[in-house]
């Protein structure tokens, strides 16, 4: 449970230590970390059959990335929504450039084979991305039929995304390193998704159906 809340709410781990011991169940905010970097890739992992997005949602992406603390330094973000706000995949990156935008494009479609490829990617006017874009059709890996346009209001949708999300990530504090905060990020993204209504329908009426879908998957993992 504590798990759940820490990737779905703006909670520190001390936070989270303060909420339990109020329960009757003390808890050192170590060991919810230590939780937390165990079970928020299975949760990512154990839910994405409910995440997937059917493919008559799937044929326009928006992609795009935003800066988070790592360690001491910015990293990159790279995150794929589709036209109505869902989650399609994430990358963390060190760096900025055609290689790190090229394996986010590339997983993102494999992640999302199940939909079929998309009609349409727009993106800012990086020319990482567009040079990203035209390369993995180049190599087949992304169908030469692919438009790709560079309009920059599309993307707001994708901006206020970035938006809610940082404000769940704020009150953590900045990651200590890359290998914490990708363990983290999948369960914080997996919980994002849930909480935008992906997964709905395997929980409908219900007043949390995240919260549902969870405990669920973990009762049967």
């Amino acid at each position: 449970m504590s798990g759940r809340w820490y990737c779905r709410y703006g909670l520190s781990y001390r936070d989270l230590e303060e909420m339990m011991t109020e329960r009757g169940v003390p808890v050192d905010h170590t060991t919810i970390y230590r939780w937390v970097q165990k079970y928020a890739p299975e949760l990512d992992e154990q839910t994405r059959w409910y995440r997937q997005v059917p493919d008559w949602q799937a044929s326009s992406w928006r992609v795009d990335e935003t800066y988070i603390r790592v360690g001491g330094r910015w990293c990159y973000l790279y995150r794929a929504i589709t036209a109505g706000g869902q989650t399609l995949d994430f990358y963390l990156s060190p760096k900025r450039n055609v290689a790190a935008a090229k394996r986010f494009l590339a997983k993102a479609v494999r992640s999302n084979a199940s939909a079929g490829y998309p009609r349409v990617i727009n993106t800012d006017k990086a020319p990482s991305l567009a040079r990203a874009i035209a390369e993995l059709k180049s190599e087949g890996i992304c169908p030469p039929t692919v438009e790709h346009r560079q309009v920059k209001y599309l993307n707001n949708i994708l901006e206020g995304d970035h938006g809610r999300l940082k404000r769940i990530l704020g009150p953590k504090g900045a990651f200590k390193n890359r290998t914490s905060a990708y363990r983290t990020l999948k369960g914080m993204e997996a919980m994002h998704s849930l909480r935008k209504g992906q997964g709905v329908m395997f929980a409908y009426g219900q007043p949390t159906p995240d919260a549902v879908i969870v405990n669920r998957v973990f009762e049967t993992a």
